[in-house]
Parts: structure tokens; C-alpha cells; sequence
């Protein structure tokens, strides 16, 4: 199980990643928000409360893809414009979490923090998955890269989410606490970056 001296390692490479990474990705962050602000009608950066470590809400960032309209679960990608959709596929869209990792809510990699519903109502041992701090990306997030298009194929995305998919993802992530290495940390940041 991960220790708290991994913890702190996790945090300090966090930590000197992304103060040597931000200054390159703020003048195409800004430039994303202005296109979003344009496409959208409304302020180019979202936010919304998620779960965070030992169950601690905070506020994640994210370039805005969609308008303020009712999405339904599996109509994420159909609901977007074609630029919000194109952030949406490319990942460009999670480029602000870059601050949540600076201000410590969030590490490079960990489990995808969730909105309520999900993390906060863990029971016994899978709660284990509160200990690490919810990531940019991970081994669920690999694994269900292209989440919003299976979901999408079913007739009831919603139930399939929770009984499929979030099942799933809780092994996942348990696994992961409980197996965890830098290495592992390493080996997931690269196969995030070259997308495989």
C-alpha cells in the first residue's frame, strides 16, 4: 500500500513538474479560454465541485465545451460544438488542471476525482482509493479513454455507468493504492502523453 513517505515523493515531483511545465502551457491555455469564451457565449473556463483526497470537495478546472444546457450521460461528445468536442478528444479541455496539481487537489496521476455520488460513498477497504489524491490522469483513465463513446452505445448510459464502468474503475484504483510505485506514476504519465 502506498506510505506516506511515497505520498510525499508523489507530491514533490508534482510539484517540480508543473512549476517547470506551467509557464510554457499558460499562453495556450489563455488562448484555448478565449476561444472557448467565443464558442460557447460564456466564460471559457469551467468548474465543478469533485471528490478529492480522503473525501475533501474542491473545485477542478476545465476549458468549457459545452453550453449551459441540460447533458444527459452518453451525449457529452454529441452535445459539444465541434471545437468543444475536439478538446474534448484530444484532452486539450483538462490543460487548467495543471493548477489543481499546483495548488495541491489534484497529483499527475491518481485516480479521476469524481463528482458526489461516486468516491464519497466508498465502504470498507475500497475507501483505501481516498488516500492518494485524485489524478490528471491514471490506469481507469487509460483503460476508459474513450468513456464517453461507450457510453454513448448504451441504452441506459447512466445505469451502465454505475454497474459496469464505476465497478470497475473502483478495482482499478484499489489496485493501484495498493501496488503503488513511482514507477508505475512514470509509466502511466508516458503512456498518457503518447496515448497508448
Amino acid at each position: 500500500m502506498i506510505t506516506k513517505r511515497q505520498l510525499y515523493i508523489k507530491r514533490i515531483f508534482d510539484s517540480v513538474v508543473v512549476l517547470f511545465f506551467l509557464p510554457f502551457f499558460i499562453l495556450p491555455i489563455l488562448i484555448l479560454v478565449v476561444i472557448a469564451t467565443i464558442d460557447t457565449k460564456q466564460w471559457g473556463i469551467y468548474s465543478q465541485q469533485r471528490v478529492g483526497q480522503h473525501g475533501k470537495l474542491f473545485k477542478i478546472y476545465k476549458i468549457r465545451t459545452l453550453d449551459n444546457g441540460a447533458h444527459q450521460l452518453g451525449q457529452l461528445e454529441r452535445s459539444a460544438s465541434p471545437i468543444g468536442a475536439f478538446l474534448r478528444r484530444t484532452k486539450l479541455n483538462e490543460l487548467p488542471q495543471l493548477y489543481n496539481v499546483l495548488i495541491g487537489d489534484m497529483s499527475f496521476v491518481g485516480p479521476r476525482p469524481d463528482v458526489l455520488g461516486f468516491a464519497d460513498l466508498l465502504e470498507g477497504s475500497d475507501r483505501v482509493i481516498l488516500k492518494v489524491k485524485p489524478g490528471v490522469t491514471g490506469p481507469a483513465t487509460l483503460k476508459y479513454k474513450n468513456e464517453e463513446q461507450l457510453l454513448a452505445e448504451q441504452e441506459d448510459a447512466e445505469y451502465f455507468n454505475k454497474t459496469v464502468i464505476w465497478t470497475d474503475k473502483v478495482k482499478i484504483n484499489k489496485n493501484y493504492v495498493l501496488n503503488y510505485s513511482f514507477y508505475l506514476d512514470l509509466i502511466l504519465i508516458v503512456k498518457s502523453i503518447f496515448n497508448i
